[in-house]
């Protein structure tokens, strides 16, 4: 077993929900505490204590230096080193999150809203990018089923959609990506609620750096890296399958589902072998990225060839 099963977590290991303060002051009422005495890294936040999740994989993380400088982040730059330096300047505060739709209660979350939702857990997480490439990152986070929860979705609210922040003064680059932004992506309403599902405020014991997807994104560890939107702006409860930018763009390459699939080759590279970054020789690919005793349920039935 690569993940842990889930457990309940005792309530002497929830981390306390006390005030910091961080350099951009995106923590100021947040869900964690500041290490006593602990240096900032890289220039941010340090975040801690944290709940140490049973969902995390034993994999060894890769390097931070190179999960934050080799990033797909279209809006700022459709080469891998760009958004690092051109999100540097990126303003997320202030920063809300419209939460609307077929639920009960819809509001407007700020970051203190969603940073007191739920306790912060660290996750490490496998992730696997379409263009054939891997990573292994101890995410900072809550699941996505806290937010759901608390505003009640209808019967009528068979999907999630979301959108992403798009600011053409402040992302330029937007207008060379070749693809329709703002940036949007869905989940089906049982994959959304999956433990797995989470709201991302940090990585590495640190708050979210700009290119990574500040202040707030999605990591889905058992899809392909390009739905994990990042920078959320709004979230919409649906009754029909929301569009997703990729799928938009080029349906024959990218569905809808899009899970790690081995058996399925991109029309032009196969699927069944990756590069960790940092390592010189390929690996397997696994299917729902090695996450199937958690999701493969489900995707009972499905053709997963012809949903892919």
């Amino acid at each position: 077993m690569l993940i842990r099963r889930g457990a309940e977590i005792p309530e002497s290991l929830v981390t306390p929900k006390s005030v910091y303060v961080n350099r951009r002051k995106f923590l100021a009422a947040g869900a964690a505490l500041i290490g006593a005495g602990a240096p900032p890294l890289s220039g941010a936040t340090r975040l801690g204590p944290l709940v140490k999740s049973p969902f995390s994989t034993d994999e060894k993380p890769t390097p931070y230096r190179d999960v934050t400088t080799y990033n797909n982040f279209y809006e700022f730059g459709t080469q891998k080193n760009q958004p690092a330096e051109l999100a540097k300047n990126f303003k997320t505060i202030p920063w809300t999150i419209s939460v609307e739709g077929a639920v009960a209660k819809p509001r407007v979350y700020d970051l203190d809203a969603v940073l007191k939702m739920a306790p912060l857990e660290e996750r490490i997480y496998r992730h696997r990018c379409v263009e054939g490439w891997s990573i292994v990152v101890p995410w900072i986070g809550f699941p996505l089923n806290a937010l759901i929860k608390q505003v009640e979705p209808t019967s009528k609210a068979k999907f999630v959609a979301f959108q992403t922040l798009y600011d053409p003064k402040q992302m330029p680059a937007g207008k060379w990506a070749g693809i329709p932004l703002p940036y949007v992506e869905g989940l089906r309403m049982d994959e959304a609620m999956h433990p797995l599902a989470l709201l991302s405020v940090g990585m590495y014991g640190e708050i979210l750096p700009n290119q990574n997807g500040a202040p707030v994104r999605l990591v889905i560890p058992w899809k392909y890296g390009f739905k994990s939107i990042k920078s959320i702006v709004r979230i919409k409860f649906v009754e029909k399958q929301p569009p997703s930018t990729w799928n938009l763009q080029n349906s024959r390459e990218y569905g809808f589902y899009s899970n790690v699939n081995p058996a399925v080759d991109h029309p032009r590279w196969s699927q069944a072998t990756e590069r960790r970054l940092g390592e010189f020789f390929k690996r397997k690919t696994l299917l729902f990225n090695g996450y199937g005793d958690q999701v493969a349920g489900l995707y009972a039935g499905m053709d997963l060839k012809k949903y892919y």
